[in-house]
């Protein structure tokens, strides 16, 4: 026996108690070099993000419009053949019969998907797609009642396939801002203390 044993004691307890707050100490330096990394790589996301985003939007956006275009050169092919060809007879009062006018829209919107996706003729693309913008969303308001007339006025099948170029008119207007210089720029606050 030690002739101080509350001092070898006290000293044991010391040692044991700090064991856990070495290892807490090391699981905090390795937390925080997993921190940093995915920091890291976020960063990298955000600058890849920032450069060729509006690019990736502005090619996909041309192939939704080159494909659906496409379609409307194959009569019956096209789900929104119908609903083109009534929609440009009130839009025209009757002058441009359906065919020519499925024509006309398809030619239309094939030009705007090939300018948009080659990146050539994308100012010219972009005063195209405010026409065709206007007939894409015209029939919410001349033909309300058949894109509406699902249970409880709930959209049908074509007014959902309006209502989801909503998300068209959006892609749009951010590749209209690039025309006139816009770019993505990241805005940096200054960071918090922790």
């Amino acid at each position: 026996m030690s002739a101080y044993p509350v001092t070898n004691l006290i000293a044991r307890r010391a040692a044991a108690a700090a064991r856990p707050v070495h290892s807490s100490l090391r699981a905090a330096r390795t937390l925080a070099k997993a921190d940093e990394r995915i920091r890291a790589a976020e960063e990298l996301a955000f600058r890849w993000l920032i450069a060729h985003s509006i690019a990736i939007l502005r090619v996909s956006l041309g192939a939704v419009f080159f494909g659906f275009g496409l379609l409307k050169f194959f009569p019956g092919v096209s789900p929104a053949q119908n609903l083109v060809e009534r929609t440009t007879e009130i839009l025209t009062f009757g002058l441009i019969p359906g065919p020519v006018a499925l024509v006309g829209v398809a030619t239309l919107e094939c030009v705007i998907g090939l300018c948009l996706i080659s990146g050539r003729g994308v100012r010219g693309a972009v005063y195209l797609l405010c026409i065709q913008l206007i007939g894409i969303l015209s029939p919410v308001v001349l033909l309300a009642a058949r894109l509406f007339d699902g249970p409880h006025g709930a959209p049908t099948l074509e007014g959902q396939y309006v209502l989801k170029d909503v998300i068209l008119v959006g892609a749009a207007l951010v590749i209209a801002s690039t025309v006139g210089g816009a770019r993505l720029a990241r805005h940096t606050e200054p960071e918090q203390p922790r």
